[in-house]
């Protein structure tokens, strides 16, 4: 079936199954609950009502209209496919409906613990019900349906009625499975007639089995799941009614943001995943000390680890993964010894030497690209990265500087910079990286509690590295710092905006406080950061990018022109507002850039491949609101042979190239001969660039622009701002 037929019809069951195991989970004992967990709930309660109230843009007040949001958004999230709590269960919790706000003031967290408690106690019921019914064979021969819009469903009345949402919830996930297998096997007896026919019923019963294996998998790896973990969502409940990106991070938690925030992480440079009671390598990463022993491969299960002073290894069998990866990653020069169960089912021990792993993923890549009589340089910019702990590690700014001095060394004639699904970063690499195309002056102002502003400039006027044409792409999941790069640009008229009506509309700086350092004499051990708003950003020219984004100056449309997303679509964003104009000189040294814009986007407006993908933008927003989906097979492969058929049109956009021809730098054609994953992965770029209709619009902008002979007297030309 064709590939976008084939992402229509498993969209839903990607999401039915996602929502299966989303937040399920088995083994769970309530017993005992350690008193300490309920006093150190309590306070962190304290401690993060009081930061947010302290240090908060805009603190909410908390009334019962902000108690009842917060009810009706935890309870979503604790349980958002209704598979565990039954009506009388929500009853009971309504209690606390209009009692969180007091609640919080007295340090309390009465309405966790009950939903904790309860939550448990139904996931074990969930367990059996899934085993039961699992063990019987669907019967696809029935006329039913189900509705998937489970946020607006009720909760079910009593077990029996529980046990039927499970049962179609189930059904509809082996639904799309045992159909697959039909088909293939349909394509399978037209190769090779003589080719033994399963029945359907031997197709039904593997499609149970197998479903049945991925979800004791997925409940075995759920056990992972803790109470500070559920604990962090109820907080994160409260958090987010002071606006979207104010969040409580466990530990671990803040952990990870660090590495993917510095791009980088000490360890042994290996991706782990559980399977059943088994951690096993699923990736190695270029470089680290994993890739360059050569000693351990993807697919080796770790058996036990050993620190290089140990007497006895530790047994991670059966471990939480997170624990088991806190004993393999540690300093960098630092030895750790793994026991390896090998693929060929050989036992072998290892001692690795730990290092700084560098995840290439995080930092900006390059290539050069030409048609019959251009040459461009293309930077994709995943993130504005930088390292928190070191000042002198990789961040973004340097890194696009040393991208585009090689891009200069290869010829490019202009350049697009690439900040597609780009969600933010550093704003002090923003002010860098503005001031690698513009002269000295303003790049953002920042607004502060106190309504005071100020603005943060580039001040390094001898550092403009390229005077050239430029493109910048976005689209709507372009968010934060990749918004204000893109204002002040657009603002000085220094680059020309391509890609969705807007972007995310994220116009907020967030900072992390230790909630350690409020507390003395700790006994609760390391009890995490907040994550909360303090500042506002606003564009030079006054406006504000939160909720209304950047607008593109050549609008291209997308699959998500039609579809709800971005900051304005959040339940309790902060405002759009506007300050005073910062005093800026725009960039004169385009000749014609109204006429490019406006040339652009006529030639957007009659391309026939843009017209097809805004019809498809429109049609995958409708069937995103088709919530009522078939269980009887003869009406399930009616609904999909309809939807392929109202796909056929759209089928030559998979097929669009757009002869442009892309290559590495010669750098890394250097790097690729000793390292073949880098290799992979930026011929699987390359080949995703060659398939780009957008990239193709951004190189005809670049073409169009005439500059004011920068070139020849490698001055740049500036205006007095209107």
């Amino acid at each position: 079936m064709k590939i976008l037929m084939n992402f229509l019809k498993n969209n839903f069951i990607l999401a039915v199954f996602t929502l299966l195991v989303a937040t399920a989970s088995c083994s769970f004992t309530n017993d005992s609950i350690d008193p300490g967990d309920k006093e150190k709930e309590q306070l962190l309660v304290n401690l993060i009502s009081h930061v947010l109230k302290r240090n908060h843009f805009s603190p909410a007040d908390l009334t019962d209209e902000f108690s009842k949001d917060i009810f009706e958004n935890y309870i979503q999230d604790l349980d958002p496919g209704k598979r565990y709590f039954l009506q009388s269960d929500y009853e009971e919790f309504q209690a606390y409906q209009y009692l969180i706000d007091d609640q919080i003031r007295d340090s309390k967290v009465d309405l966790f613990n009950l939903t904790y408690e309860r939550l448990l106690k139904r996931q074990e019921e969930s367990e059996k019900i899934f085993a039961e019914l699992i063990e019987v064979p669907f019967d696809f021969t029935i006329d039913e349906r189900i509705n998937t819009d489970y946020e607006k469903i009720a909760y079910s009345k009593d077990k029996k009625e529980l046990e039927n949402h499970w049962r179609k919830i189930l059904k509809l996930s082996a639904l799309g499975s045992y159909y697959d297998k039909i088909e293939e096997q349909k394509e399978e007896l037209k190769e090779n007639p003589d080719k033994k026919q399963k029945s359907l019923e031997e197709l039904e019963k593997e499609t149970r089995a197998e479903m049945k294996k991925s979800m004791l998998e997925n409940f075995d790896n759920n056990d992972d799941v803790e109470r500070l973990d559920y604990f962090a969502l109820f907080i994160n409940a409260i958090t987010t009614h002071f606006d979207p990106h104010t969040n409580y991070f466990p530990p671990q938690n803040k952990d990870r943001f660090d590495t993917s925030m510095s791009g980088k992480l000490e360890g042994i440079g290996a991706r782990l995943q559980k399977k059943m009671d088994y951690i096993s390598v699923l990736e190695i990463i270029s470089g680290g000390p994993a890739w360059k022993s050569e000693l351990i491969e993807v697919g080796d299960k770790i058996l036990k680890v050993a620190q290089e002073k140990d007497t006895v290894a530790t047994s991670i069998v059966g471990m939480r993964i997170s624990d088991a990866v806190e004993l393999i990653k540690g300093p960098k020069g630092t030895n750790v010894i793994l026991t390896l169960k090998k693929v060929d089912g050989s036992i072998e021990e290892i001692t690795l030497t730990r290092d700084v792993v560098q995840i290439e993923e995080t930092f900006a890549k390059s290539v050069i690209g030409e048609d019959d009589e251009y040459r461009f340089g293309f930077i994709n910019l995943p993130k504005f990265y930088f390292d928190m702990e070191d000042a002198n590690g990789r961040a973004a700014g340097n890194d696009i500087a040393e991208e585009i001095k090689r891009l200069k060394t290869e010829g490019m004639d202009g350049l697009i910079l690439d900040l597609r699904n780009n969600g933010g970063g550093s704003l002090r690499e923003v002010v860098e990286m503005a001031g690698l195309f513009v002269e000295e002056g303003p790049v953002v102002q920042v607004g502060l509690k106190d309504k005071r502003t100020r603005t943060l400039r580039d001040s390094d006027s001898g550092r403009i590295l390229w005077e050239g044409p430029l493109v910048i792409m976005v689209n709507e999941f372009s968010a934060s710092a990749s918004e204000i790069l893109a204002a002040a640009l657009q603002d000085y008229d220094r680059a020309v905006i391509i890609g969705s009506a807007q972007t995310f509309g994220k116009g907020t700086v967030q900072n992390f406080e230790d909630l350690n350092q409020w507390v003395r004499n700790n006994q609760f051990g390391d009890l995490g950061y907040v994550k909360l708003t303090t500042q506002k950003f606003y564009r030079i020219n006054g406006g504000s990018t939160q909720l209304e984004g950047v607008k593109s100056d050549v609008v291209t449309p997308g699959r998500f022109s039609y579809i709800e997303v971005g900051e304005r679509d959040e339940k309790f964003p902060l405002p759009y507002d506007e300050i005073e104009k910062a005093d800026y000189k725009k960039f004169t040294g385009y000749t014609n850039l109204v006429e490019t814009i406006e040339k652009a986007q006529k030639r957007v407006n009659e391309n026939p491949n843009f017209k097809l993908l805004d019809e498809n933008a429109k049609w995958l927003s409708d069937q995103r609101e088709d919530n009522d989906i078939p269980l009887n097979l003869t009406a399930y492969a009616e609904r999909l042979d309809r939807l392929e058929k109202q796909t056929e049109k759209f089928e030559s956009l998979s097929d669009y190239k757009n002869n442009l021809n892309f290559d590495m730098l010669s750098y890394e054609k250097a790097l690729v001969k000793t390292d073949s994953a880098l290799g992979d992965k930026r011929e699987a770029w390359i080949r995703n660039l060659e398939k780009d209709i957008y990239v193709n619009e951004a190189v005809s902008v670049l073409k169009d622009l005439r500059m004011n002979n920068i070139k020849n007297d490698n001055k740049t030309k500036w205006s007095v701002k209107d």
